[in-house]
């Protein structure tokens, strides 16, 4: 089973990379860029396995990249951290 098959825990194992960036003194606006990467990487090239990230793929491909970025911070935020701009 990927980790990407249940919704509960991808947003643990996210949390728990928020929590281990923010430990290692990962700035807020690196820990945005990596989480839009993350996210782009997902849209383009992991088929979602479940309706959580149905959704947000489809939010993903309707969204400019303004949004994008809006919407990685919310995933980080959703995850447990706290990016803030």
């Amino acid at each position: 089973m990927s980790i990407l098959d249940n919704w509960q825990q991808w947003k643990d194992f996210l949390g728990e990379k928020v929590i281990t960036a923010q430990k290692q003194g990962m700035n807020k606006d690196k820990m945005s860029d990596v989480a839009f990467q993350i996210g782009d990487y997902l849209a383009k090239n992991v088929d979602p396995k479940n309706e959580q990230e149905r959704v947000l793929a489809d939010l993903w491909r309707a969204a400019d990249e303004n949004e994008q970025h809006v919407l990685a911070n919310l995933m980080i935020r959703l995850a447990g951290g706290s990016v803030k701009h």
